[in-house]
Protein backbone atom coordinates (compact mmCIF):
# COMPACT_ATOMS: atom_id res chain seq x y z
CA UNK A 1 0.00 0.00 0.00
CA UNK A 2 1.70 3.22 -1.11
CA UNK A 3 1.69 6.34 1.00
CA UNK A 4 0.70 9.16 -1.23
CA UNK A 5 -2.27 11.42 -1.72
CA UNK A 6 -3.46 12.52 -5.11
CA UNK A 7 -1.65 15.85 -5.00
CA UNK A 8 0.87 15.79 -2.18
CA UNK A 9 3.06 12.67 -2.16
CA UNK A 10 5.36 12.08 0.78
CA UNK A 11 8.98 11.66 -0.33
CA UNK A 12 11.07 8.54 -0.34
CA UNK A 13 13.45 8.16 2.57
CA UNK A 14 16.47 10.17 1.62
CA UNK A 15 19.75 8.32 1.46
CA UNK A 16 18.23 4.93 2.17
CA UNK A 17 17.15 3.79 -1.25
CA UNK A 18 13.62 3.55 -2.48
CA UNK A 19 10.71 2.41 -0.37
CA UNK A 20 7.64 3.87 1.22
CA UNK A 21 7.40 5.51 4.61
CA UNK A 22 5.16 2.66 5.78
CA UNK A 23 8.04 0.20 5.50
CA UNK A 24 9.73 2.01 8.38
CA UNK A 25 6.88 0.93 10.69
CA UNK A 26 6.81 -2.89 10.94
CA UNK A 27 3.55 -2.99 12.92
CA UNK A 28 1.63 -1.59 9.95
CA UNK A 29 2.07 -4.95 8.24
CA UNK A 30 0.18 -6.74 11.00
CA UNK A 31 -3.04 -8.68 10.36
CA UNK A 32 -5.83 -8.23 12.92
CA UNK A 33 -7.66 -11.38 14.05
CA UNK A 34 -5.51 -13.15 11.42
CA UNK A 35 -7.86 -11.80 8.79
CA UNK A 36 -7.78 -8.05 8.17
CA UNK A 37 -4.79 -5.80 7.45
CA UNK A 38 -4.33 -3.29 10.26
CA UNK A 39 -5.75 0.17 9.57
CA UNK A 40 -4.33 2.21 12.45
CA UNK A 41 -6.28 5.45 12.95
CA UNK A 42 -5.64 6.10 16.64
CA UNK A 43 -2.61 8.35 16.27
CA UNK A 44 -3.88 11.13 18.54
CA UNK A 45 -3.63 8.60 21.38
CA UNK A 46 -0.20 7.36 20.35
CA UNK A 47 1.72 6.96 17.11
CA UNK A 48 3.53 3.87 15.93
CA UNK A 49 7.33 3.85 16.07
CA UNK A 50 9.72 3.66 13.14
CA UNK A 51 12.39 1.01 13.28
CA UNK A 52 15.15 3.61 13.72
CA UNK A 53 13.70 4.71 17.08
CA UNK A 54 13.54 1.19 18.51
CA UNK A 55 16.97 0.29 17.12
CA UNK A 56 18.58 3.38 18.68
CA UNK A 57 17.15 2.58 22.10
CA UNK A 58 18.18 -1.06 21.87
CA UNK A 59 21.70 -0.04 20.86
CA UNK A 60 22.05 2.31 23.80
CA UNK A 61 20.91 -0.33 26.28
CA UNK A 62 23.35 -2.86 24.83
CA UNK A 63 26.34 -0.59 24.25
CA UNK A 64 26.16 2.74 26.12
CA UNK A 65 24.01 2.20 29.19
CA UNK A 66 25.06 4.08 32.33
CA UNK A 67 23.52 6.68 34.60
CA UNK A 68 23.94 10.20 33.28
CA UNK A 69 25.65 13.22 34.87
CA UNK A 70 27.02 11.26 37.82
CA UNK A 71 29.99 9.27 36.69
CA UNK A 72 33.53 9.99 35.62
CA UNK A 73 33.78 6.68 33.79
CA UNK A 74 33.58 6.30 30.01
CA UNK A 75 30.06 4.85 29.71
CA UNK A 76 28.54 7.51 31.94
CA UNK A 77 30.13 10.23 29.87
CA UNK A 78 28.87 8.61 26.66
CA UNK A 79 25.33 8.36 28.05
CA UNK A 80 25.48 11.96 29.27
CA UNK A 81 26.60 13.17 25.86
CA UNK A 82 23.67 11.37 24.22
CA UNK A 83 21.22 12.79 26.75
CA UNK A 84 22.39 16.36 26.31
CA UNK A 85 22.42 15.91 22.53
CA UNK A 86 18.75 15.01 22.88
CA UNK A 87 18.12 18.26 24.70
CA UNK A 88 19.82 20.19 21.89
CA UNK A 89 17.68 18.36 19.31
CA UNK A 90 14.51 19.39 21.13
CA UNK A 91 15.77 22.97 21.35
CA UNK A 92 16.31 22.93 17.60
CA UNK A 93 12.89 21.34 16.97
CA UNK A 94 11.06 24.05 18.96
CA UNK A 95 13.50 26.86 18.07
CA UNK A 96 14.03 27.67 21.74
CA UNK A 97 16.78 30.15 22.62
CA UNK A 98 18.73 27.83 24.89
CA UNK A 99 18.85 24.27 26.16
CA UNK A 100 18.38 25.81 29.60
CA UNK A 101 14.75 26.23 28.52
CA UNK A 102 14.23 22.51 27.75
CA UNK A 103 13.09 20.28 30.61
CA UNK A 104 12.54 16.56 30.10
CA UNK A 105 9.39 15.14 31.71
CA UNK A 106 7.33 11.98 31.30
CA UNK A 107 4.94 13.68 28.88
CA UNK A 108 2.52 16.55 28.31
CA UNK A 109 0.52 15.66 31.41
CA UNK A 110 3.52 15.90 33.72
CA UNK A 111 4.67 19.09 32.01
CA UNK A 112 1.30 20.78 32.64
CA UNK A 113 1.22 19.51 36.22
CA UNK A 114 4.73 20.87 36.74
CA UNK A 115 3.68 24.37 35.67
CA UNK A 116 0.42 24.27 37.60
CA UNK A 117 2.20 23.14 40.75
CA UNK A 118 5.37 25.24 40.56
CA UNK A 119 4.01 28.41 38.99
CA UNK A 120 0.93 28.15 41.18
CA UNK A 121 3.06 27.75 44.28
CA UNK A 122 5.13 30.81 43.46
CA UNK A 123 2.63 33.23 41.97
CA UNK A 124 -0.98 32.25 42.74
CA UNK A 125 -3.01 32.85 45.87
CA UNK A 126 -6.61 32.48 46.97
CA UNK A 127 -8.93 34.18 44.51
CA UNK A 128 -6.41 34.29 41.67
CA UNK A 129 -7.55 33.05 38.29
CA UNK A 130 -6.37 30.81 35.44
CA UNK A 131 -8.00 31.00 32.02
CA UNK A 132 -8.63 27.69 30.23
CA UNK A 133 -11.12 26.69 27.51
CA UNK A 134 -14.08 24.38 27.00
CA UNK A 135 -12.05 22.15 24.70
CA UNK A 136 -9.25 21.28 27.13
CA UNK A 137 -7.94 17.79 27.82
CA UNK A 138 -8.43 16.68 31.42
CA UNK A 139 -4.72 17.18 32.11
CA UNK A 140 -5.22 20.91 31.54
CA UNK A 141 -8.27 21.03 33.81
CA UNK A 142 -7.59 18.68 36.71
CA UNK A 143 -4.06 20.03 37.23
CA UNK A 144 -5.52 23.45 37.96
CA UNK A 145 -8.36 22.00 40.03
CA UNK A 146 -5.78 20.38 42.31
CA UNK A 147 -4.28 23.84 42.76
CA UNK A 148 -7.79 25.16 43.31
CA UNK A 149 -8.27 22.68 46.16
CA UNK A 150 -4.94 23.65 47.76
CA UNK A 151 -4.95 27.40 47.30
CA UNK A 152 -8.49 28.46 46.42
CA UNK A 153 -7.79 29.71 42.90
CA UNK A 154 -10.54 30.00 40.28
CA UNK A 155 -10.89 28.66 36.72
CA UNK A 156 -12.26 31.00 34.05
CA UNK A 157 -13.41 29.16 30.92
CA UNK A 158 -13.38 30.39 27.32
CA UNK A 159 -16.55 29.09 25.60
CA UNK A 160 -16.60 27.69 22.08
CA UNK A 161 -18.92 28.31 19.17
CA UNK A 162 -21.26 25.63 17.83
CA UNK A 163 -18.67 25.05 15.10
CA UNK A 164 -16.01 24.27 17.71
CA UNK A 165 -13.91 27.43 17.67
CA UNK A 166 -12.85 29.57 20.62
CA UNK A 167 -14.87 32.70 21.40
CA UNK A 168 -11.98 35.17 21.35
CA UNK A 169 -14.39 38.05 22.02
CA UNK A 170 -15.28 36.43 25.34
CA UNK A 171 -11.65 35.50 26.03
CA UNK A 172 -10.61 39.15 26.02
CA UNK A 173 -13.28 39.93 28.61
CA UNK A 174 -12.17 37.19 31.03
CA UNK A 175 -9.03 39.04 32.12
CA UNK A 176 -9.04 40.82 35.44
CA UNK A 177 -6.53 42.01 38.00
CA UNK A 178 -6.74 38.44 39.40
CA UNK A 179 -5.69 36.68 36.16
CA UNK A 180 -2.33 35.00 36.68
CA UNK A 181 -1.91 32.58 33.75
CA UNK A 182 -3.60 31.34 30.56
CA UNK A 183 -3.38 27.61 29.78
CA UNK A 184 -4.73 26.56 26.38
CA UNK A 185 -4.54 23.63 24.01
CA UNK A 186 -2.93 24.38 20.66
CA UNK A 187 -5.09 21.79 18.86
CA UNK A 188 -8.21 20.11 20.22
CA UNK A 189 -7.77 16.36 20.55
CA UNK A 190 -11.49 15.94 19.76
CA UNK A 191 -12.49 18.66 17.33
CA UNK A 192 -9.22 19.11 15.47
CA UNK A 193 -9.59 22.85 15.98
CA UNK A 194 -6.31 24.72 15.52
CA UNK A 195 -6.46 27.62 17.93
CA UNK A 196 -5.00 31.03 16.94
CA UNK A 197 -2.21 30.76 19.47
CA UNK A 198 -0.25 33.85 18.47
CA UNK A 199 -3.35 35.98 18.98
CA UNK A 200 -4.12 34.26 22.28
CA UNK A 201 -0.59 34.94 23.49
CA UNK A 202 -0.64 38.54 22.26
CA UNK A 203 -3.84 39.31 24.16
CA UNK A 204 -2.54 37.67 27.34
CA UNK A 205 0.75 39.55 27.18
CA UNK A 206 -1.12 42.83 26.82
CA UNK A 207 -2.37 42.03 30.34
CA UNK A 208 1.11 40.91 31.48
CA UNK A 209 -0.13 37.34 31.85
CA UNK A 210 2.00 34.32 30.78
CA UNK A 211 0.66 31.53 28.56
CA UNK A 212 1.11 27.76 28.76
CA UNK A 213 0.44 25.91 25.49
CA UNK A 214 -0.61 22.26 25.46
CA UNK A 215 1.16 21.14 22.28
CA UNK A 216 0.43 17.42 22.48
CA UNK A 217 -1.62 17.53 19.27
CA UNK A 218 0.30 20.25 17.44
CA UNK A 219 3.99 19.32 17.69
CA UNK A 220 3.54 16.06 15.71
CA UNK A 221 1.65 17.70 12.85
CA UNK A 222 3.20 21.06 11.99
CA UNK A 223 6.24 23.16 12.74
CA UNK A 224 6.23 24.89 16.12
CA UNK A 225 8.43 27.92 16.79
CA UNK A 226 8.16 28.92 20.43
CA UNK A 227 9.97 32.18 19.83
CA UNK A 228 7.53 33.11 17.08
CA UNK A 229 4.55 32.10 19.23
CA UNK A 230 6.13 33.99 22.13
CA UNK A 231 4.47 31.54 24.55
CA UNK A 232 5.92 31.29 28.03
CA UNK A 233 5.56 27.51 28.36
CA UNK A 234 4.99 24.75 25.78
CA UNK A 235 4.44 21.04 26.45
CA UNK A 236 4.47 17.97 24.20
CA UNK A 237 4.84 14.18 24.41
CA UNK A 238 7.35 11.92 22.70
CA UNK A 239 4.94 9.04 22.09
CA UNK A 240 2.64 11.18 19.95
CA UNK A 241 5.48 12.11 17.58
CA UNK A 242 6.77 8.61 16.75
CA UNK A 243 8.96 8.46 19.86
CA UNK A 244 8.84 6.24 22.95
CA UNK A 245 6.39 6.44 25.81
CA UNK A 246 7.43 7.98 29.13
CA UNK A 247 9.32 10.94 27.68
CA UNK A 248 8.04 14.46 27.16
CA UNK A 249 9.15 18.05 27.11
CA UNK A 250 8.40 21.26 28.91
CA UNK A 251 9.75 24.36 27.24
CA UNK A 252 9.78 27.38 29.51
CA UNK A 253 11.20 30.83 29.03
CA UNK A 254 14.33 31.02 31.12
CA UNK A 255 13.06 34.02 33.06
CA UNK A 256 10.07 32.01 34.29
CA UNK A 257 11.95 28.77 35.00
CA UNK A 258 14.44 30.74 37.07
CA UNK A 259 11.67 32.19 39.21
CA UNK A 260 9.57 29.12 39.98
CA UNK A 261 10.52 26.45 42.54
CA UNK A 262 11.41 22.86 41.59
CA UNK A 263 8.71 20.26 41.08
CA UNK A 264 10.33 17.35 42.93
CA UNK A 265 13.27 16.90 45.26
CA UNK A 266 16.06 14.37 44.90
CA UNK A 267 19.30 13.72 43.13
CA UNK A 268 20.56 15.87 40.26
CA UNK A 269 18.30 18.85 41.00
CA UNK A 270 20.53 20.06 43.84
CA UNK A 271 23.88 21.79 44.27
CA UNK A 272 24.37 21.37 48.01
CA UNK A 273 22.34 19.57 50.66
CA UNK A 274 22.50 19.77 54.43
CA UNK A 275 19.89 19.16 57.09
CA UNK A 276 19.69 22.90 57.53
CA UNK A 277 19.48 24.07 53.90
CA UNK A 278 19.49 22.89 50.28
CA UNK A 279 20.50 24.93 47.24
CA UNK A 280 19.14 23.95 43.84
CA UNK A 281 20.93 23.16 40.61
CA UNK A 282 21.02 25.42 37.56
CA UNK A 283 18.52 25.19 34.72
CA UNK A 284 17.20 22.90 33.44
CA UNK A 285 18.39 20.33 35.98
CA UNK A 286 16.48 22.02 38.79
CA UNK A 287 13.37 20.32 37.38
CA UNK A 288 14.85 16.88 36.62
CA UNK A 289 15.09 15.11 39.96
CA UNK A 290 16.28 11.52 39.94
CA UNK A 291 17.52 9.31 37.14
CA UNK A 292 15.86 10.43 33.90
CA UNK A 293 14.73 8.11 31.14
CA UNK A 294 17.85 8.90 29.16
CA UNK A 295 17.32 6.01 26.74
CA UNK A 296 13.84 7.32 25.90
CA UNK A 297 15.45 10.71 25.29
CA UNK A 298 17.63 9.05 22.66
CA UNK A 299 14.50 7.53 21.14
CA UNK A 300 12.89 10.96 21.05
CA UNK A 301 15.96 12.35 19.29
CA UNK A 302 15.67 9.69 16.58
CA UNK A 303 11.95 10.40 16.21
CA UNK A 304 12.59 14.12 15.78
CA UNK A 305 15.40 13.39 13.33
CA UNK A 306 12.94 11.24 11.43
CA UNK A 307 10.21 13.87 11.06
CA UNK A 308 12.71 16.64 10.38
CA UNK A 309 14.28 14.58 7.59
CA UNK A 310 10.86 14.42 5.93
CA UNK A 311 10.07 18.04 6.78
CA UNK A 312 7.35 19.34 9.07
CA UNK A 313 5.87 21.42 6.25
CA UNK A 314 5.68 18.31 4.07
CA UNK A 315 4.00 16.36 6.89
CA UNK A 316 1.53 19.17 7.51
CA UNK A 317 0.58 19.45 3.82
CA UNK A 318 0.17 15.70 3.45
CA UNK A 319 -1.91 15.26 6.61
CA UNK A 320 -4.10 18.27 5.81
CA UNK A 321 -4.79 16.85 2.36
CA UNK A 322 -5.59 13.44 3.87
CA UNK A 323 -7.83 14.92 6.57
CA UNK A 324 -9.84 16.96 4.09
CA UNK A 325 -10.19 13.86 1.91
CA UNK A 326 -11.45 11.93 4.94
CA UNK A 327 -14.00 14.62 5.79
CA UNK A 328 -15.29 14.61 2.20
CA UNK A 329 -15.58 10.81 2.11
CA UNK A 330 -17.12 10.50 5.57
CA UNK A 331 -19.67 13.17 4.67
CA UNK A 332 -20.94 10.88 1.93
CA UNK A 333 -22.23 8.44 4.57
CA UNK A 334 -25.93 8.87 5.27
CA UNK A 335 -26.58 10.06 8.82
CA UNK A 336 -22.95 11.15 9.40
CA UNK A 337 -22.36 14.00 11.87
CA UNK A 338 -18.80 15.36 12.04
CA UNK A 339 -17.85 17.58 14.98
CA UNK A 340 -15.58 20.59 14.75
CA UNK A 341 -14.77 23.19 12.12
CA UNK A 342 -14.34 22.05 8.54
CA UNK A 343 -11.73 24.54 7.37
CA UNK A 344 -9.27 24.60 10.28
CA UNK A 345 -9.30 20.87 10.97
CA UNK A 346 -6.03 19.28 12.02
CA UNK A 347 -5.44 15.53 11.65
CA UNK A 348 -8.35 14.52 13.95
CA UNK A 349 -11.95 13.79 12.92
CA UNK A 350 -14.64 12.93 15.51
CA UNK A 351 -18.08 11.77 14.46
CA UNK A 352 -21.31 9.95 15.23
CA UNK A 353 -23.61 8.15 12.79
CA UNK A 354 -27.40 8.27 12.94
CA UNK A 355 -29.23 4.96 13.09
CA UNK A 356 -30.87 4.18 9.75
CA UNK A 357 -34.65 3.92 9.65
CA UNK A 358 -35.19 6.55 12.37
CA UNK A 359 -36.11 10.09 11.28
CA UNK A 360 -33.28 12.56 11.98
CA UNK A 361 -35.52 15.05 13.78
CA UNK A 362 -33.78 15.05 17.14
CA UNK A 363 -30.81 17.28 17.84
CA UNK A 364 -29.88 15.53 21.08
CA UNK A 365 -28.13 12.56 19.40
CA UNK A 366 -30.56 10.09 21.01
CA UNK A 367 -30.79 7.87 17.96
CA UNK A 368 -27.17 7.70 16.91
CA UNK A 369 -25.18 4.48 16.88
CA UNK A 370 -23.33 4.34 20.17
CA UNK A 371 -19.67 5.22 19.76
CA UNK A 372 -18.57 2.10 21.62
CA UNK A 373 -20.65 -0.15 19.36
CA UNK A 374 -19.22 1.51 16.27
CA UNK A 375 -15.64 1.29 17.55
CA UNK A 376 -16.01 -2.35 18.58
CA UNK A 377 -17.41 -3.40 15.22
CA UNK A 378 -14.78 -1.43 13.31
CA UNK A 379 -12.14 -3.25 15.33
CA UNK A 380 -13.56 -6.56 14.17
CA UNK A 381 -12.83 -5.34 10.64
CA UNK A 382 -9.22 -4.49 11.51
CA UNK A 383 -9.68 -0.74 11.98
CA UNK A 384 -8.29 0.85 15.13
CA UNK A 385 -10.16 3.99 16.21
CA UNK A 386 -10.70 5.68 19.58
CA UNK A 387 -14.12 5.91 21.25
CA UNK A 388 -15.44 7.71 24.33
CA UNK A 389 -14.99 11.18 25.76
CA UNK A 390 -11.27 11.34 24.87
CA UNK A 391 -10.39 12.82 28.29
CA UNK A 392 -12.51 15.87 27.43
CA UNK A 393 -15.76 15.38 29.36
CA UNK A 394 -16.55 19.10 29.71
CA UNK A 395 -16.36 19.40 25.92
CA UNK A 396 -18.73 16.44 25.56
CA UNK A 397 -21.18 18.17 27.89
CA UNK A 398 -20.96 21.29 25.74
CA UNK A 399 -21.69 19.22 22.63
CA UNK A 400 -24.56 17.40 24.36
CA UNK A 401 -23.12 13.92 23.85
CA UNK A 402 -21.48 11.13 25.83
CA UNK A 403 -18.66 10.50 23.40
CA UNK A 404 -17.60 10.18 19.78
CA UNK A 405 -15.77 7.91 17.42
CA UNK A 406 -12.42 9.53 16.67
CA UNK A 407 -10.10 8.83 13.78
CA UNK A 408 -6.71 10.51 13.77
CA UNK A 409 -4.04 10.51 11.11
CA UNK A 410 -0.26 10.28 10.87
CA UNK A 411 2.25 10.58 8.07
CA UNK A 412 1.94 6.85 7.27
CA UNK A 413 -1.84 6.80 6.73
CA UNK A 414 -3.27 6.70 3.22
CA UNK A 415 -6.35 7.53 1.18
CA UNK A 416 -6.82 3.81 0.66
CA UNK A 417 -7.17 3.42 4.44
CA UNK A 418 -9.75 6.21 4.50
CA UNK A 419 -11.70 4.39 1.79
CA UNK A 420 -11.52 1.19 3.85
CA UNK A 421 -12.80 3.09 6.89
CA UNK A 422 -15.73 4.60 4.97
CA UNK A 423 -16.77 1.22 3.57
CA UNK A 424 -16.55 -0.31 7.05
CA UNK A 425 -18.65 2.43 8.66
CA UNK A 426 -21.30 1.99 6.00
CA UNK A 427 -21.25 -1.76 6.63
CA UNK A 428 -21.65 -1.25 10.37
CA UNK A 429 -24.41 1.31 9.84
CA UNK A 430 -26.44 -1.20 7.84
CA UNK A 431 -26.24 -3.65 10.76
CA UNK A 432 -28.44 -1.22 12.71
Amino acid sequence: MGIESENIPLPFRQGQGEGTIREDFPILGKNIYKKYPLVYLDNAATTQKPRCVVDAMTDEYYNENANVHRGVHFLSQQATDLYEASREKVREFLNARSTREIVFTRGTTESINLVASCYGEAFMHEGDEVIVSEMEHHSNIVSWQLLQARKGIRLRVIPITDEGELRLDVYEKLFSEKTRIVSITHVSNVLGTVNPMKEIVRIAHEHNVPVLVDGAQSAPHFAVDVQDLDCDFFAFSGHKIYGPTGIGVLYGKEAWLDRIPPYMGGGEMIQNVSFEKTTFNELPYKFEAGTPDYVAATGLTKALDYVLSIGMDTIEAYEQDLTQYAIRRLSEIEGMHIFGPRETHDAVVSFLVHQPGIPEKDTAFKHYIHHLDMGTLLDRLGIAVRTGHHCAEPLMHRLGIEGTVRVSFALYNTREEVDTLVAAIDRVRKMF
